[in-house]
């Protein structure tokens, strides 16, 4: 019986893989087979890049597609596919020409210029133009996290492709979109995730959201990450891979679960199909009709109704999940802000550090005006119990404190400073309601405590150590604890404050997300809300922990540049202020700064 029973079994189980494959059975419709009656014929022509300097020592091939309708007078909207050999050709799965041919005839999407572009190959043996083939560096290019191919497309192929064809592409990030299947899908998705501002929808065909090179994570960093504004177009097929990397048909339902969750404007078809290009070829026109339709009036709003208490997402931050836009300029043309700090009242203070000057915004105010001119140049400034501020400084313009790095206390009435502390080396600091300052000394790892009563006090003693680079700081609501961010780590610690003012059970109570590529998270100022939230500036933006020391999301930086620190102020305290290098932003909240 034991026999019979295997063999059963065995062709049991090849009824099952034979009808698992029977079921991907598309057929393309007429959108795909042909060009309909009248529609001009855009021309394809083929190129060889090898002038990489992001994936050196590469070549690989590529097309344009040029519709008939493009006459250069004005910039086409723009279109590049990963594996292009896959979507180039007119007898393929996907037949990219003739459908852009038919829906620019139709007025279905606007005049685009497609570039088709393969994955690079590093040395000997180069596979053939027009197939899959060993192209040695593709998983590397398209599985890797991260904004290297982002920059080989946008600072290299795509000026190459302009130049060589004398073509006109739009700036607006609106009408630019990327595709791919595979491991192509998830690249396109990562460009425009990298670099929203270049490119705003996606075409994904059974994407490899899985671990393959860590893209497994973008299930987990769309719902902490703030809303990016791009529309995304996922398929699949409930007969593709499951591997040692993942779980593909999960995979992607995860993914559209957490666009779902997060507010995105996004479409996923789920079909039977296995891991090729069948299905995804099928709905093409239909996916670019959907992917190139007008801008919807209103976002979806973010899935916030399974928040369990204590769960801090976006959504309890930020109206409707939040958008990059809604920073507002404050002020800008400053040499380097730093220093931002808020009062009882809601005004905001920051510092121009390069030129010596302090900024108030008023409670009632959207732009800074100086409230301390030719002053010390300030790192950090807080608001102590006895209403003066105190503040770390990098010397002055000039005079006898030139050089000279101290801590301080300004009267906020007179403006008269007086020294607190000198012989220190000082980066932030926080005041405490039992007259404690504890100041982050960056270089030798350690923080500092300085009584507030003290004047003129040489060399105050560390309270702390072995922290990479501490930088922001920042206090519990009741003051019986404090944190201190890594700029050269991806930590925030946790200390107890003693009654005596030292610290003591030091911990890594949070880790900070850093940028792909790099060790160190950027952890910069801090600022604590009245649920005992912390707010850290970091490389990537605004990083926002529960009081538990569990990430609640990333808010965007407003612009590329150094978002450094950090406060609430206007109206009931609920404006959150940033520094950012040469200009300061602010943005309005759910919550309100900690009084």
């Amino acid at each position: 019986m034991k026999p019979l029973l295997s063999a059963c079994l065995a062709v049991f189980a090849t009824l099952i893989q034979y009808n698992a494959l029977a079921v991907d059975d598309y057929k393309l419709g007429p959108d795909s087979l042909e060009r309909a009656a009248g529609v001009p014929k855009g021309r394809v022509e083929s190129f060889q890049f090898s002038e990489s300097k992001a994936f050196p020592e590469t070549t690989r091939d590529g097309w344009v597609y040029i519709p008939a309708q493009y006459d250069g007078s004005i910039p086409a909207a723009l279109m590049v596919f990963q594996d292009g050999h896959a979507y180039v050709n007119e007898t393929g799965q996907q037949r990219v020409p003739i459908v852009f041919d038919n829906l620019i005839a139709k007025g279905e999407m606007p005049v685009t210029i497609a570039v088709f572009i393969n994955p690079g190959h590093r040395g000997d043996n180069a596979p053939p133009a027009n197939g899959w083939g060993n192209r040695s560096n593709r998983s590397f290019e398209y599985d890797s996290l991260g904004d290297l191919y982002a920059r080989f497309l946008i600072d290299e192929l795509l000026p190459f492709v302009a130049k060589k064809y004398a073509l006109r592409f739009t700036e607006d990030p609106e009408l630019r979109a990327i595709a791919g299947m595979s491991s192509g899908a998830i690249c396109a998705f990562t460009v425009a995730w990298e670099r929203p501002g270049s490119f705003r929808k996606v075409l994904s065909q059974i994407g490899s959201f899985t671990n393959i090179r860590g893209g497994h994570a973008y299930a987990a960093l769309i719902r902490k990450t703030e809303r990016k504004p791009i529309r995304v177009f996922l398929q699949d097929g409930s007969n593709d891979l499951n591997n040692l990397h993942g779980n593909w048909p999960l995979a992607n339902q995860e993914m559209a679960s957490s666009l779902a969750f997060s507010g995105y404007e996004f479409e996923f078809v789920f079909g039977d199909g296995g891991h090729n290009g069948k299905h995804g070829g099928v709905i093409l026109p239909d996916s670019l009709r959907w992917l190139w339709r007008p801008k919807s009036p209103a976002l979806p709003k973010p899935l916030a109704k399974d928040n369990l208490g204590g769960d801090e997402a976006l959504s309890k931050l930020l109206q409707d999940g939040g958008r990059p836009g809604d920073w507002e300029l404050v002020g800008e043309g400053y040499g380097f802000t730093d220093a931002a700090c808020g009062d009882a009242e809601g005004n905001v203070y920051f510092s121009d550090l390069t030129k010596g000057v302090v900024y108030r915004v008023g409670v009632q105010e959207t732009k800074a005006t100086p409230w301390l001119v030719n002053g010390p140049k300030i790192s950090g400034m807080k608001p102590g119990p006895d209403g003066r501020f105190y503040a770390a400084t990098q010397g002055e313009l000039s005079g006898d404190n030139k050089d000279k790095k101290r801590i301080i206390v300004i009267d906020p009435a007179s403006q008269q400073i007086e020294t607190v502390a000198s012989d220190v080396t000082p980066n932030d600091l926080i005041v405490s309601k039992s007259g404690w300052i504890y100041f982050t000394d960056t270089g030798p790892g350690q923080v500092v405590g300085v009584p507030i009563k003290a004047r003129n006090l040489s060399r105050p003693a560390p309270v702390a150590g072995g922290i990479n680079k501490p930088n922001g700081i920042a206090l519990t609501p009741d003051h019986r604890q404090l944190i201190i961010s890594e700029y050269g780590g991806t930590n925030a610690w946790s200390f107890l404050i003693g009654d005596d003012g030292r610290l003591k059970g030091g911990e890594r109570n949070m880790e900070l997300r850093a940028p792909v590529g790099k060790s160190d998270s950027g952890g910069d100022g801090m600022i604590t809300d009245e649920k005992s939230r912390y707010w850290i500036t970091s490389h990537l933006g605004i990083q926002v922990f529960d009081p538990n020391g569990r990430m609640g999301g990333i808010l965007t930086r407003p612009q590329e540049k150094a978002t450094v620190s950090c406060a609430f102020g206007g109206p009931g305290r609920t404006w959150l202020y940033v520094c950012c290098s040469d200009k300061v932003y602010r943005r309005k909240t759910l919550t309100s700064g900690l009084q």
